[in-house]
């Protein structure tokens, strides 16, 4: 028994000798980031250091969300989902539930329900004082399509289906005309031209 402690004694002992000693490095930091990073500490209750290392390894895992999403786009996602009024689907699901409201024979009353539910953002729209192209890029968040701005005032909403156009259209138009908007939107091959005259 003896023996045994003896030999593990010696084996730990060999192991910290070996151990390299951690890398130490000097940051610095401005006032304001100074501030977040106390902050954070504070919050998590953990050292500077370790704050430091989960930092670099969050950053590490999710380097390319960081670089391929705009920070708006993935604060607008957050908001959306914690608020428990949204869901993410499927986009053949999606296509797949328009087609069969196509063809349901009380599709009217569906495009009635659509409209009032788009009045309805309009009024939270409205509140939050948005402009017509912060609609749009909010709408585009939701992947309804991808957003060009050709110029101050045009928008090109590519759709890559025609599917999906009279709900995104009818949305629109319910929603623009809800906050007093005076827009354009006209009609193309899986696309929405969108010309904003007054918001």
């Amino acid at each position: 028994m003896l023996k045994v402690f003896l030999l593990v004694g010696f084996l730990f002992l060999k192991r910290r000798s070996v151990m390299k000693a951690p890398e130490r490095i000097t940051i610095a930091m401005d006032e304001e980031t100074f501030a977040v990073f106390k902050k954070m500490r504070d919050d998590l209750g953990i050292s500077q250091s370790e704050l430091m290392r989960e930092a670099l390894k969050f950053y590490s895992k999710h380097k390319t969300l960081f670089e391929s999403i705009e920070d708006k786009k993935v604060y607008t996602h957050a908001e959306m989902l914690s608020a428990g009024e949204h869901v993410i689907l499927d986009i053949d699901h999606w296509l797949l539930f328009l087609s069969f409201i196509e063809s349901h024979p009380d599709k009217d009353k569906f495009w009635d329900l659509h409209r009032e539910v788009c009045q309805a953002h309009a009024e939270q729209f409205k509140h939050k004082s948005y402009r017509a192209e912060h609609i749009l890029k909010r709408l585009e968040t939701c992947n309804f399509f991808k957003l060009r701005k050709t110029s101050r005032s045009d928008f090109t909403l590519v759709l890559g289906s025609d599917v999906p156009k009279r709900f995104i259209k009818t949305e629109l138009e319910e929603i623009f005309a809800g906050m007093g908007f005076q827009v354009e939107i006209k009609e193309d091959f899986a696309k929405l031209r969108v010309k904003v005259l007054h918001d």
